[in-house]
């Protein structure tokens, strides 16, 4: 008897992945929320819709941030990986976690407020259009745009898993959830409608050039070592034999997207347009946590991916961190609008913060950190103040518009000078113990000509710093000039929480810098 037999095998079994849930619990908790959020939406009253928001984000970032304090707590020292290792959860991302979420905090209550901007400074129907009738009459209304809260939450969570991302693939799609909400909401400012519009077309098509030099960069990485996990990339890099044109044709690439997204110079086009035409929590928002997920992210594809390569790489790095430190201090020296002025101040600032993340020592790490602790929470502190000072247009920001300031409101002149010399690195802040710390790492490894640069870089930023001190104290107001309106609760809250931290880890930085210092990156 003849006949075809056909053996039945076995299927081949699939692991499932082992996932530490308590480790990535405060970024499930961010995405729970932000996915309920959406729900709120669609099927709560709209008169209720901002304090259910408001309430639900609140208690997300609060609940993510006991998660957080619950796991380092009893975390190893070492750190571990997660989720087939895509998800590294050690020191420095805890780290730059802890400071997302309190960031994250200081932001929302920047955006909930509705007592700076009459029903807040959202748009209440975005989809009119500027200028008309119906605009000019929605401004004058109290709704509020309240997607705006989801919206945050998907780009804190994508912040966060950005920063602890262990292999490129992770990374690219954590850095299109943290930038497509940014997007949306940079282009719903309840003022200046055209502007805030403007700004959310440049950051979107910029975006999307950025994120296809990004993916390219991950294809070229991914032909040179078969694999997008950054240590099969470090490995590769140290004993392939494959060409190093792939290799650092990738790199390239790659850099590209993360400088971007970090706005540093020469990558830093949109910064100013956008920080000038979003809304002001939006641009708070995005100054002081993108730019912690940022280089969060640098500092780990630079440190575990490509170290091995470093005296390749780092010449071109170096012409970087020059060019973005030469232009954020000369063209910042040339703004007459405030928010312009603190955007070239932010490409600057990431200039310094370059020279630490290519030391590729501990101490480059823990000082990148704690100056991505320290720029934060001044970052949102200042445009907290800078929402304050109002005309019948809404925000002054024209520098002009800011003569005599102190003679209006000394406490809200004296809060601004404190943040405008910590950002320019006076002793007994924040700012200065962080440029110490990265300009000694920058030093310890070799780059004192890349510090002395970085140290009249400063001395040229200071200038426009202390020209708007010298402009509030030593002017006269214009008599029809702007008023300082009386913050709200939320907002209050907000710019006090930056001031303490700017001023305590002037201070007492020590048990900061411990943290930051404590633990490498796991892969």
């Amino acid at each position: 008897m003849s006949g075809l037999f056909v053996l039945a095998q076995e299927p081949a079994k699939i692991d499932a992945p082992q996932i530490d849930y308590p480790a990535i619990l405060p970024v499930l908790i961010l995405l729970g929320a932000a996915c309920i959020g959406v729900l709120f939406e669609a099927f709560l009253a709209k008169q209720n819709r901002w304090a259910g928001q408001v309430t639900l984000s609140l208690l997300a970032i609060v609940g993510a941030g006991v998660a957080f304090i619950v796991y380092v707590t009893d975390s190893p020292q070492a750190g571990l990986t997660t989720l087939y290792r895509t998800i590294a959860v050690d020191r420095p991302a805890l780290f730059l976690w802890g400071t997302l979420l309190t960031l994250g905090l200081g932001a929302t209550l920047l955006i909930a407020d509705r007592t700076v901007e009459r029903g807040g400074a959202f748009v209440a129907q975005a989809g009119i259009r500027p200028g008309t009738f119906q605009d000019r009459a929605q401004a004058a209304t109290g709704g509020m745009q309240t997607e705006v809260f989801p919206l945050t939450l998907f780009a804190l969570s994508g912040m966060m898993i950005f920063c602890a991302a262990n292999d490129l693939l992770t990374m690219f799609i954590a850095l299109e959830v943290l930038s497509l909400p940014l997007y949306l909401m940079c282009g719903l400012a309840r003022r200046r409608r055209l502007i805030s519009q403007e700004a959310a077309v440049k950051y979107f098509l910029l975006g999307a050039f950025a994120s296809a030099f990004f993916l390219y960069g991950l294809a070229l990485l991914y032909g040179y070592a078969g694999s997008v996990k950054l240590v099969e990339i470090a490995n590769a890099a140290a004993g392939s034999a494959a060409s190093d044109t792939l290799l650092f044709a990738g790199f390239g690439l790659l850099v590209v997207g993360l400088l971007f997204k970090a706005s540093v110079g020469p990558f830093h086009a949109w910064t100013p347009d956008v920080y000038q035409g979003a809304p002001t929590p939006i641009t708070a928002f995005m100054a002081a946590c993108t730019k912690v997920a940022a280089f969060g992210g640098i500092l780990r594809v630079l440190t575990v991916g490509f170290q091995s390569t470093g005296t390749e790489w780092r010449g071109v790095l170096w012409a970087v961190a020059i060019a973005s430190m030469v232009i954020g201090a000369v063209l910042g020296l040339t703004q007459t609008d405030v928010k312009r002025m603190l955007a070239y101040s932010s490409i600057a600032h990431a200039g310094f913060l370059l020279v630490g993340a290519i030391a590729l020592r501990p101490e480059g790490i823990s000082g990148t950190l704690f100056y991505l602790l320290t720029y934060g929470f001044t970052t949102l502190a200042a445009f907290g103040a800078v929402s304050l000072v109002r005309d019948s247009n809404g925000e002054a920001t024209h520098l002009s518009q800011w003569a005599g300031l102190a003679k209006r409101s000394p406490v809200l002149a004296a809060v601004f000078t404190f943040l405008l010399l910590a950002m320019a690195g006076i002793p007994l802040t924040s700012g200065f113990v962080g440029k110490f710390v990265v300009f000694s790492a920058g030093i310890q490894d070799g780059m004192t000509p890349l510090v002395v640069i970085a140290l009249i870089a400063s001395a040229v930023a200071a200038f426009f710093y202390l020209r708007v001190i010298v402009l509030m104290y030593f002017s006269e107001p214009a008599p029809d000039g702007p008023t300082v309106t009386v913050p709200g609760t939320f907002t209050t809250a907000a710019i006090t929480l930056g001031v303490l931290v700017t001023l305590v880890l002037g201070l007492v930085p020590a048990f900061a810098l411990d943290w930051a210092g404590t633990g490498t990156f796991a892969f």
